[in-house]
């Protein structure tokens, strides 16, 4: 659902927020000006950071910074936990912080900068932020009218898998608009005969999710951010119209045994049929298209076309994807991120935090061999990225014009997404749309 999984709702954020509440402590406030500079001394600095990414991704995240740090006479001591959602509580309420803290999404960044303990960003690296990252980006990280922390990486969903090959044959193009999307879905569906589309909503507890995805990326298209935010936090209900209406669009798609599932079954057959088993189908050729994020490359890389090989990811391969295309207005995209933070504001550390919201930065972080990290940073050379769906989702991400949000459901309280990915379970069984939106909107009462 994201890179790293481990959301945790607006409901979990604000208990912790409520547990931490007791034992926050004032820190020393930045100066304003301050410049960042190390202390002149012969011994490295050392700065310790502590995020989620473990393994390969936690050896990946440090050699993004290792030349940097040797450079600039800095030590940083990186520490991955899987369970940091949890751990970061303990740590707090312990006063055991790290100097900087990665966080997996923004809800529970934001209940931490409430304790207090977090520094907002110096001078410097402010000017990076601002200079770096849309508007949309800056808001996750600010309260109170203050700037606490750096964008780092990011990831787009709402891509429209395809066979490139297939189109030609077909005599099609990409789309351009919703509209245009719908056309081609009723084109391929008249020339092969059967099912155009393939789906897997299946994802053990938390079955239903690549369908909220794909609502919320329709109502951010369709309504725009206003709305979206809104409906975020509460002010705008499933039941109201901006909602119902991406419910009745996706379902001339989902719903439609004319254009479902292609490979797999029935329109019930969603439900059952696991989020990534998709990319067997698009690459045997039994689906022409499916919706899905960018880390569903990976899955095709033990998938087989239908002549037995691998199938190969590029604009001119076997494989390839374009953007949802915008349902109305600029372009959208609804993605995840990560985010710096700290909670320490030694000289060291502000070069630390500079560093990592400048474009520089941004471009060993796309570099490191083997990673597939992509960011929203405009500083960031996209031409440096050797994997092309990856290059096209940056340049989506750092186009001034793109509106970004993260996923609706994971900025929802918890309660409330479970009853979404239950609702869209339902909704796909045949419970009709009305009783299944006011079902989800019911949730918001135990919240």
């Amino acid at each position: 659902m994201a890179k790293h999984y481990g959301i945790l709702g607006l409901a979990g954020a604000t208990a912790l927020a409520l547990a931490l509440a007791g034992c926050s402590t004032p820190t020393t406030s930045n100066t304003a000006g301050t410049t960042g500079a190390p202390a002149t001394t012969s011994a490295p600095a050392t700065v310790t950071i502590y995020g989620t990414p473990t393994g390969d991704e936690g050896n990946q995240w440090e050699a993004s910074w290792k030349s940097w740090a040797a450079a600039n006479n800095i030590t940083i001591q990186y520490t991955g936990d899987r369970d940091f959602t949890t751990n970061i509580s303990t740590k707090i309420q312990g006063n055991a912080l790290p100097d900087i803290a990665v966080f997996p999404q923004p809800g529970l960044m934001q209940a931490v900068i409430g304790t207090g303990k977090v520094q907002a960003l110096d001078a410097t690296t402010l000017a990076e932020v601002t200079k770096n990252f849309s508007a949309d980006w800056q808001k996750y990280g600010t309260a109170n009218g203050k700037q606490y922390a750096v964008p780092l990486d990011a990831s787009a969903k709402g891509y429209i898998w395809y066979s490139p090959a297939a189109f030609k044959t077909w005599g099609v193009t990409v789309p351009t608009t919703w509209d245009d999307l719908m056309t081609l879905t009723a084109t391929i569906q008249s020339k092969v005969g059967g099912p155009v589309w393939c789906a897997g909503f299946n994802s053990g507890d938390a079955t239903g999710w690549p369908g909220t995805d794909q609502l919320a990326e329709y109502v951010l298209s369709a309504s725009g951010g206003d709305v979206y935010d809104k409906w975020v936090a509460g002010d705008v209900k499933f039941t109201d119209q901006p909602i119902a209406d991406a419910f009745t669009a996706l379902g001339k798609i989902l719903l439609d045994p004319r254009y479902v599932n292609a490979g797999f079954g029935d329109v019930a057959s969603i439900n059952s049929t696991p989020f990534g088993d998709v990319a067997n189908a698009l690459a045997g050729g039994q689906c022409a298209l499916t919706n899905q994020a960018t880390f569903l490359q990976a899955s095709f890389a033990t998938a087989k076309t239908a002549a037995g090989t691998t199938p190969k990811v590029a604009q001119d391969g076997d494989i390839w994807a374009f953007m949802m295309p915008p349902v109305a207005g600029k372009a959208s995209v609804v993605g995840g991120g990560d985010f710096a933070v700290a909670f320490t504001d030694s000289p060291a550390v502000q070069k630390v935090m500079a560093y990592l919201a400048s474009g520089d930065y941004a471009n060993s972080l796309i570099t490191v061999p083997g990673a597939t990290f992509i960011t929203a940073n405009q500083g960031v050379d996209v031409t440096k990225q050797a994997d092309p769906l990856l290059a096209s989702a940056m340049k989506t991400l750092v186009d001034p014009a793109t509106a970004f949000r993260f996923g609706a459901g994971d900025a929802m309280p918890s309660v409330v997404q479970q009853a979404w990915w239950k609702g869209t379970v339902d909704w796909i069984n045949g419970t009709d749309q009305t009783t299944v939106l006011n079902q989800i909107q019911s949730a918001w009462a135990d919240v």
